[in-house]
């Protein structure tokens, strides 16, 4: 993690628990946090902001790995490097702490942020498998749009992600995006404020859209 260490301050955060004494990063819209096959010596935790991660196969496509919101833990991996990159999706912080060199004290607090991590990791990526595996294109749009709202409290609901990022995680084309994301405002199901923030104006019948 050579790159990151020299291009960014560090400075120790207030409080205590697991994530005391780690470093807090700043980034701004589309920086990279940490690169595709970096050595994966640092775990993170979003304190604001959204991160995406992605991974870039060998014939250019993108495969969208998942994105985070504040109080996530990114970064941690089965092997020694990164199997995914993450970008930051606007301007966010992070706390970054690494996995070796630490005390038998620190370990304790490391093994229990990992465990967490792993264990929603494993939930993020069966939740995936199912969004992809729904029917119709408009089932997982409408999954999608349930599954942000339930991040987030409050009426009006932020997309910090573009439509691409939306259809390469959801395995379709920009253009079915923005044509579902159409024919559920028309029904009125959905009302969006812009490209970026949205509400839901029927959640119910959102539900039976998305066959939940």
């Amino acid at each position: 993690m050579t790159s990151l260490l020299s291009q960014q301050s560090f400075a120790a955060p207030q409080g205590a628990g697991e994530w005391a004494g780690a470093a807090r990063l700043c980034f701004r819209q589309g920086e990279e946090i940490y690169a595709q096959d970096e050595t994966a010596d640092l775990i993170y935790r979003l304190v604001r902001g959204a991160v995406r991660t992605s991974h870039l196969l060998a014939d250019g496509r993108r495969q969208i790995g998942d994105f985070y919101y504040e109080n996530d833990v990114i970064g941690v991996e089965t092997g020694a490097t990164h199997r995914f990159s993450a970008e930051a999706l606007g301007d966010c912080e992070v706390l970054a702490i690494r996995r070796s060199g630490s005390t038998a004290c620190e370990t304790g607090r490391l093994e229990r942020v990992i465990w967490q991590a792993t264990t929603a990791e494993l939930g993020r990526a069966q939740s995936h498998m199912l969004l992809l595996g729904r029917a119709t294109a408009c089932e997982r749009v409408a999954r999608f749009l349930l599954d942000i709202a339930a991040r987030f409290r409050g009426e009006i609901v932020a997309l910090p992600m573009s439509r691409q990022d939306m259809a390469d995680y959801l395995g379709l084309t920009i253009e079915t995006i923005s044509r579902m994301l159409g024919r559920l405002q028309a029904a009125g199901l959905v009302e969006f404020l812009g490209a970026r923030r949205y509400r839901i104006r029927r959640f119910s019948a959102l539900s039976d859209m998305a066959a939940a």
